[in-house]
């Protein structure tokens, strides 16, 4: 996908993080903005600040764990514009702690909105995205969707958010190859970051009531916010930079966006495991301090 001015992008996750800076450099570029997430007060002011800037945005208030919410913003976008060039599906919540550990609440919320908010946006806004191309001989698309190198790499005490986030890189490349099977004219990414100054470590905001847990935290799950919230404090790369990175990926028709390359030797030791048949390095090695860290809290509670 080349050209942006005058184009359709719809973005979810877009209240903060990376996909308000999507949502930001869109506008920037002269596209048409749909943006949607479950934070309504801050859904509506970035709808104020890009709207203040001359930017055509559409705002909705969507949880994408729930397809007729997705459904409904399909229809809000094809009502307001009549068409979409460009989706990020990028909503995403985390949470951590021994894989044993995590309640049943804990992985409806994560499969709901990191693996099902994909599913369903990928379901319903890429026939809408073949049926524009069907009608324009000049269509081009394109469809992002936000995984984590969590994606790539299966750090201990993280495993409902590992499982999640490698599942959707899985159908991202899955969606790449189908894309080129029909000859479509549309483009896919996956989006690896590793830690970022965003608010994925406060996803708790958020959470449905009816997926809260009434038990209290356990020492796995306690040390892991510690380590999120300190590992996303001390990101140097801003979401602004990863916003930047992802236009250019998609400008030029990049699969795989890295936004810490550093994190590419991890990657590369776990593939080797698997092709030697070794067994799995620990992703955590690669920050021994962290690994430290986790140990000891885990062992000061036994």
């Amino acid at each position: 996908m080349k050209e942006f001015a005058g184009r359709v992008a719809v973005i979810t996750g877009a209240a903060g993080g990376f996909g308000q800076e999507f949502a930001r450099k869109a506008a920037s570029l002269g596209m048409k903005v749909a943006i949607a997430d479950i934070e309504t007060s801050e859904l509506d002011s970035l709808q104020k600040e890009l709207r203040s800037q001359g930017a055509d945005v559409l705002a909705q208030t969507c949880n994408v764990s729930e397809a007729a919410d997705v459904q409904a913003l399909a229809d809000a976008v094809m009502a307001r514009y009549g068409t979409v060039h460009l989706l990020f599906n990028n909503a995403g919540v985390g949470c951590g702690g021994l894989i044993w550990e995590h309640s049943e609440a804990d992985w409806d919320w994560l499969l709901g909105v990191n693996l099902k908010g994909v599913i369903h946006g990928v379901r319903i806004f890429t026939p809408l995205m073949l049926q524009a191309a069907a009608q324009d001989a000049g269509y081009e698309g394109h469809i992002v969707n936000t995984a984590s190198v969590a994606g790539l790499l299966n750090a201990s005490n993280m495993g409902a958010y590992n499982v999640t986030k490698h599942a959707v890189v899985s159908l991202s490349e899955t969606l790449y190859h189908d894309l080129r099977l029909v000859d479509a004219p549309i483009g896919a990414s996956v989006l690896c970051p590793h830690y970022v100054p965003t608010k994925i470590n406060k996803s708790e905001r958020s959470r449905p009531q009816a997926l809260r847990n009434s038990a209290q935290p356990t020492a796995s799950q306690v040390a892991a916010r510690l380590l999120t919230d300190k590992a996303v404090r001390s990101g140097r790369l801003s979401a602004a930079e990863v916003a930047q990175i992802t236009f250019d990926a998609v400008r030029d028709s990049r699969f795989y966006i890295h936004t810490h390359p550093e994190m590419l030797d991890a990657v590369q030791t776990r593939m080797e495991d698997i092709l030697q048949q070794r067994n799995p390095h620990d992703a955590l090695e690669v920050e021994p301090r962290a690994k430290e860290l986790l140990q000891a809290r885990l062992k000061a509670n036994k």
